[in-house]
């Protein structure tokens, strides 16, 4: 339910308290003043007493409103809230840290806890606004220049190159490397459709590779048995920020000479052997979409080993206008570019990037330690050299479990907890079905057991418990 249907302002009467509990249903409107905080509270019990009294529906709500309610963070430990609801207290108002109303808590229904979601703070609202008043809202800017600057700092001084989301990223990078019609590119099977719609774009040919059972990521092995003398490069995509491989990888890509384009779009500041992915392959791309672990709302960037790459992209990215004659263009370029509005959300949010990377391993923790003790579920597996981002927790619910896969994710959309289903295979697709390449196996047992829990990073501690006590009640643990 929208949460502007749940409240009404302390100025209201109580024909605008009738018509809100109508709209809600709920039996209950929160009375809020012009900042959102609560204020007061009026069950249609309160309501019908007034009526009794005074059939009046003019009447100011501030008159026969409940002024000593209850009212709890929305942080707080979901059982706790669950304590304070009965009978009588069938609906509790859920606040922020400022006293704003930001959900509700009923029997059937607590604060629904999104699988992702993105955390926006002042910088980021300082940043938009100076991009407002200076005009410069477009795709030139300060900002522009100064996240890619500080995106490729970060990177080990690789060439950085901003646009406008993750799967043009994809394109655009295959297209500046040269790669198109005649031309195999090797692609996991169990990825995100934009990995492979990039290749298929680029007028290339995907070759679709099942991944491994225990880390999800691309099987080398049978990648090498589908190399011939038209694959001209190779697509990891480091699965929900595991890591991939990466020195097989380019182990292999120089055996046969292949450009390495590594999809970084779920693994922003995960590493192998302490160096961050993005800097092994000749063109890595990033994704910054709302549900990423840096977003810039909608937004992406590619960073490229060799300047010549990088300058080629640059002009394409930019309709393909020749650098130094205004309206000239020298190639059949694209409209790639990232505004400036959103190159200053991101450069705030770069900032932060370890923060939010630590945040999510440190809720992960907590999922991967209550799992291991179930043999009835199987975690995604993250090799010891290699350190995780973590973008979305992810673990297969067994056929031993006490309860099945589809049963669980019903039981915890009834508790207000999302769940993500892991990607479906590409092969199984019929628009993908003849790009693949051998048996699909694993990443068909995958994708029918997965499943994703919530680690956006305002995941509060008492949330987390509430999700591990919910599934300890699921499969029935003592």
């Amino acid at each position: 339910m929208e949460l502007n249907k749940t409240y009404i302002y302390e100025n209201a009467s109580l024909k605008d308290a009738v018509t809100s509990i109508n709209q809600s249903g709920l039996g209950t409107v929160f009375i809020v003043n012009k900042s959102i905080k609560p204020v007061g509270i009026l069950t249609d019990g309160d309501i019908r007493k007034a009526l009794l009294l005074d059939n009046n529906l003019s009447i100011p709500v501030t008159n026969i409103m409940n002024k000593d309610f209850i009212k709890m963070g929305y942080k707080d430990n979901y059982h706790d809230i669950l304590k304070k609801i009965s009978n009588e207290i069938k609906v509790i108002p859920l606040v922020n840290d400022e006293d704003i109303l930001v959900d509700y808590a009923t029997k059937d229904y607590i604060s629904f806890i999104p699988i992702a979601k993105p955390l926006l703070g002042n910088e980021e609202l300082s940043n938009v606004i100076d991009c407002i008043q200076s005009g410069w809202i477009s795709s030139q800017g300060s900002y522009v220049d100064k996240f890619e600057k500080e995106f490729s700092n970060f990177h080990n001084n690789l060439y950085s190159l901003s646009v406008s989301n993750g799967s043009v990223a994809l394109h655009l990078a295959l297209v500046s490397l040269g790669i198109g019609e005649g031309d195999g590119v090797i692609v996991p099977n169990l990825t995100f459709a934009a990995t492979i719609n990039s290749i298929i774009h680029a007028g290339a040919t995907p070759i679709i590779i099942d991944v491994e059972h225990d880390t999800w990521n691309i099987d080398l092995k049978k990648a090498e048995d589908h190399i011939n003398l038209n694959t001209k490069a190779i697509m990891p995509v480091h699965l929900y920020g595991n890591p991939s491989n990466m020195k097989n990888i380019n182990y292999l890509a120089k055996k046969y000479n292949l450009f390495v384009i590594e999809d970084c779009a779920e693994a922003i500041g995960s590493k192998t052997d302490n160096k961050l992915m993005g800097t092994y392959g000749d063109a890595s791309t990033f994704s910054f979409f709302g549900n990423k672990t840096i977003t810039t709302g909608e937004g992406g960037m590619i960073l490229f080993k060799k300047k010549e790459y990088y300058n080629k992209a640059k002009i394409l990215r930019d309709h393909g206008m020749n650098p130094k004659i205004k309206y000239w263009h020298d190639f059949v370029g694209f409209n790639y570019r990232l505004t400036n509005i959103q190159a200053s959300i991101g450069a705030a949010q770069l900032k932060r990037v370890n923060e939010f990377v630590s945040k999510k391993r440190e809720i992960s923790n907590k999922y991967e330690k209550f799992f291991s003790n179930y043999n009835f579920i199987k975690t995604q597996k993250i090799n010891q050299r290699d350190y995780s981002s973590y973008w979305l927790f992810s673990f297969m619910i067994l056929e031993n479990a006490p309860v099945s896969k589809e049963k669980c994710v019903l039981i915890l959309k009834s508790k207000g907890i999302d769940t993500r289903p892991i990607f479906y295979p590409l092969h199984k697709m019929k628009i993908y079905t003849k790009y693949r390449k051998g048996k699909m196996s694993n990443s068909k047992f995958i994708s029918k057991h997965g499943i994703s829990l919530p680690t956006h990073l305002d995941l509060s501690n008492g949330q987390i418990e509430y999700i591990l006590e919910s599934l300890k009640e699921i499969f029935q643990i003592k």
